[in-house]
């Protein structure tokens, strides 16, 4: 019988990890709750981390901090990082540090487990030239208004901030902010990052 995946989570509330125990065990996985980042990585000094949970906002050691030092130490896992909706700045900073995906507080169910599910193995088909290629073809169709709305959720701007820079209004910018979704072919702000951050490299 195959071993169950291993899920590592890292978060200082209590109930975040008991509620992320119970979700992810019912669904087949086996869990290690850790409630602060350095105790998480002196358990892992010498072995392989399957896929990492982790909040950003943490006392002492944050979810970014801990990205970094994973990465300095060498230690290659898809990282989950959960954020409140005011933190989608750093959950952008931490698509950069190479977060494998980046989920906003109230979550659903099913989004956290699909994330989890497609942490290991997720990337995606074709080289990345041929992806490169891909995503300026597609930000070729966006319009200029498109394009603006984009670059500002990839800065981490909410959309009333976007709505009042480009002077329209927060409907205007939900149908736009659609648009560029099925545009870009994209199903999370986090894909768009990653996506941004390949086509302009």
């Amino acid at each position: 019988m195959p071993d169950k995946p291993v899920v590592y989570v890292i978060d200082d509330d209590e109930a975040a990890r008991d509620g992320l125990a119970f979700l992810l065990t019912t669904h087949g996985f086996s869990l290690h709750a850790f409630e602060a980042a350095q105790v998480f990585l002196d358990a892992i000094l010498s072995a392989k981390a399957d896929r990492v949970i982790t909040d950003v906002r943490m006392p002492e050691i944050d979810g970014l901090e801990l990205l970094r030092r994973l990465k300095n130490r060498g230690i290659d896992c898809p990282v989950i990082v959960i954020t409140g909706q005011a933190d989608v700045p750093l959950a952008i900073e931490a698509i950069r540090l190479g977060a494998a995906d980046f989920i906003e507080k109230p979550y659903e169910a099913e989004v956290l487990l699909g994330a989890v599910r497609s942490a290991v193995g997720g990337q995606a088909d074709g080289t990345r030239d041929a992806q490169k290629a891909q995503f300026q073809q597609r930000l070729a169709t966006l319009s200029p208004v498109e394009r603006q709305i984009l670059d500002a959720l990839v800065d981490g701007h909410p959309n009333k901030t976007i709505a009042y820079d480009l002077g329209l209004n927060s409907y205007a910018i939900e149908v736009h902010r659609a648009n560029v979704m099925t545009k870009m072919q994209s199903t999370s702000l986090s894909q768009l990052v990653r996506m941004m951050l390949l086509a302009a490299s």
